[in-house]
């Protein structure tokens, strides 16, 4: 066995962080490797220094697979005291969507995951842009040149496409039939000297040799067999995935290489190329794919998955990071509402399974409510709260507001606190059925006699209970005092009282409680909005 599978294989066997129940191998007198039951992964001592990366490629724009990967990273880096790095793998410049590498850093930073190191914080391993780091690839890929581990391929687009149909033609899997690995040095010159349009090929080798990753087990690919000689350095000069990604996390020194499991079957790749060039490999984890409820792949597509949208649709950020981990695996509890603080105390990675995550929107709603009364009750993310809706509020109803109170700062946290549990967004609170509360309500006098012929009797009872009573309204007090006043109505029941009441205060049928709507309200407004139910009845036209 080679010293680099004796070194990796303790590296991986001292660092590694394990799933309960995965057979380690141990060592027989005789050194072969033997599985053994009673020696078991252990994933609480990780040793060193812990440095892990998510390496999105601005090609778009941030959605909930790619934060999901950026989560378990930050997580991870919390838990272990390490490094959380974003770097910006930009190298297929073709395909980079404006702005989409400033937005990918700023959903990380609203979603509350920031970086460590990245193209806007800096950092010692720096530069985080790939296209900044082309010297790199290109000496590496020289390295790998004068070893005799890669070569130059001077084959056409239209050779390979021809390539590619033949095989689809034949039923089989298209790859590179690796010509150019055979051309001496003399036609290599040449082919240099005229100036040819040329690829740098990694030479792949067959014996690859075993990698343990932290959630599949022992793995093991034969690409050799399967695959044709991959490109490492394009034709324009750029590297292509398979070489930047191994270098930058070389040179990052990076630990831990935390990824979707679709790279799983490019890692013994990856590996043949970490021995090519004398390096150590990290250690890696291909974490499960996250998926719609049906199992179906959670696509781009569907428009709705990226993070910005659910910003603009009022989400909270804790809600998404809840959502995506309360439906996988990797953590000691399962239960709703926990925020990153708790996600990081309670990560445990021998507990992610290889099974994919199956993601219920339609609970959104349910895990954003419970975030958002979270955040209602804590008194400096409640003022942040408020400081949001009073932009929305204006925004709403900007030539509509009578009363500049509705946007004081106690008048919305009363009505904060009073609708947590019932909310799921705050967008919510400036939709039609809570008009109410920051514009006064139009309605007609036939709204109000259809209820009641006694309405200026019981305005009057209003009036005077708000008299009686002082500033500080309760829900429950109010409730019992709307019983008593609905008993002094002499030919109105109290379901009618209750309608006559709710039409004036909001000219809505439907909403809180009559006793909820009014301590929102305040005993002021009350008074106002009941004091002109009078003049409504006696010019017989709708009032505001």
């Amino acid at each position: 066995m080679s010293l680099w599978l004796r070194s990796c294989q303790r590296r991986y066997l001292n660092t590694v962080v394990t799933r309960r129940g995965l057979q380690c191998p141990t060592r027989t007198r005789r050194g072969k490797l033997q599985s053994d039951a009673v020696v078991r992964r252990r994933c609480s001592t990780v040793q060193g220094e812990v440095r892990v990366r998510f390496a999105p490629s601005p090609t778009g724009f941030l959605h909930l697979g790619g934060l999901r990967t950026a989560l378990y990273n930050y997580i991870f880096a919390k838990k272990y005291g390490g490094a959380f790095i974003l770097r910006l793998e930009d190298t297929d410049q073709s395909r980079l969507v404006p702005g989409a590498a400033e937005s990918i850093e700023d959903m990380l930073e609203w979603a509350g995951i920031p970086p460590d190191e990245s193209p806007r914080q800096g950092g010692p391993a720096g530069p985080y842009l790939q296209s900044q780091r082309l010297d790199l690839y290109s000496q590496t890929a020289q390295q790998l040149l004068e070893s005799g581990q890669a070569y130059y391929c001077f084959c056409s687009p239209q050779r390979l496409e021809l390539l590619k149909k033949a095989a689809l033609r034949s039923g089989e899997t298209p790859r590179y039939d690796n010509r150019c690995r055979h051309l001496r040095v003399d036609q290599v010159q040449e082919k240099l000297a005229q100036g040819t349009a040329h690829v740098i090929r990694f030479r792949l080798e067959e014996g690859v040799e075993p990698f343990q990753d932290l959630i599949f087990g022992w793995n093991r690919h034969e690409v050799a067999q399967v695959e044709g000689d991959p490109v490492v350095i394009k034709a324009d000069g750029f590297p292509t995935y398979h070489l930047a990604n191994i270098v930058d996390d070389h040179y990052m020194k990076i630990s831990h290489v935390l990824r979707g499991s679709e790279w799983l079957i490019s890692t013994s790749k990856h590996l043949l190329m970490y021995r090519a060039l004398g390096w150590t490999p990290p250690t890696f984890g291909h974490l499960p794919l996250l998926m719609n409820k049906d199992g179906s792949k959670l696509s781009k597509r569907q428009g709705d998955i990226f993070i910005q949208s659910f910003q603009r649709d009022g989400i909270l950020p804790e809600a998404l990071l809840d959502i995506t981990t309360n439906c996988g695996s990797g953590f000691s509890t399962n239960r709703m509402g926990r925020r990153i603080d708790e996600l990081i105390s309670e990560f445990n990675p021998s507990k992610i399974t290889t099974h994919s995550a199956l993601l219920d929107l339609e609970r959104l709603p349910e895990f954003n409510r419970i975030h958002l009364q979270q955040r209602i009750e804590d008194d400096e993310r409640c003022l942040l709260l408020i400081k949001d809706l009073q932009v929305q509020i204006q925004q709403a109803y900007t030539t509509e507001i009578q009363d500049e109170e509705v946007l004081h700062e106690d008048y919305i946290r009363r009505v904060l606190h009073l609708r947590k549990g019932h909310i799921s967004s705050l967008k919510e609170l400036v939709s039609p059925g809570y008009s109410y509360l920051w514009v006064r309500p139009s309605f007609s006098s036939q709204q109000v006699t259809a209820f009641t012929a006694e309405a200026h009797h019981i305005a009057s009872l209003v009036l005077k209970l708000m008299e009686e009573r002082g500033e500080e309204l309760t829900v429950d007090q109010l409730s019992e005092d709307l019983k008593t006043l609905a008993k002094q109505a002499k030919a109105t029941k109290y379901r009618d009282v209750m309608k006559l009441l709710r039409l004036v205060l909001s000219g809505l049928q439907q909403g809180p409680s009559v006793a909820e709507m009014m301590v929102s309200l305040g005993r002021a407004e009350i008074s106002h909005r009941f004091q002109k139910l009078p003049d409504l009845l006696s010019r017989k036209w709708p009032v505001c």
